[in-house]
């Protein structure tokens, strides 16, 4: 074997135990590589306690309750169901019922989420492309965000 043949021999050696593990990153990280999770999905996917995912959805009206301290409980809804959501620290500025929210955490044995982060939308008119199409799909989406101002601006 030729000098040049095993340079090429170790090169796609190299190059398959790349995408090899390549393909297993992607394999193991497959369910983690979603933004964030409805709670209808979090339902239908039976996500177990400590598990740490993304929630996404809407503050329901009316769940807002503050507790001791910087305690926060809500919940989030897709319309069709509702997770209960404690979050202790300091809640973003635009925080409020009706609106987009993200949160970051895990599914407590009782089934409340414990959130270590909570994102809000950015103005009166964004809510998150992903918060938008799940509404979508679930036929509740109210109009308004990036595709409104479009629009708007046309």
């Amino acid at each position: 074997m030729t000098r040049k043949q095993r340079r090429a021999l170790f090169i796609g050696i190299g190059v398959a135990i790349l995408s090899i593990a390549v393909l297993l990153v992607l394999v193991a990280l497959r369910d983690t590589i979603v933004f964030f999770h409805t709670p209808s999905e979090i339902a239908a996917k039976g996500v177990g306690p400590g598990q740490r995912i993304r929630l996404g959805g809407l503050v329901a009206t009316g769940s807002l309750k503050r507790g001791t301290g910087s305690t926060v409980e809500f919940a989030v809804t897709d319309n069709a169901k509702s997770i209960d959501v404690r979050y202790t620290g300091i809640l973003p500025d635009l925080f409020r019922e009706g609106q987009g929210v993200v949160a970051e955490g895990v599914l407590d044995p009782s089934g409340r989420f414990v959130a270590d982060t909570v994102l809000a939308k950015h103005d009166e008119t964004y809510m998150p492309p992903e918060v938008a199409k799940a509404l979508k799909q679930q036929g509740v989406w109210q109009g308004g965000g990036a595709e409104a101002k479009e629009h708007r601006g046309k």
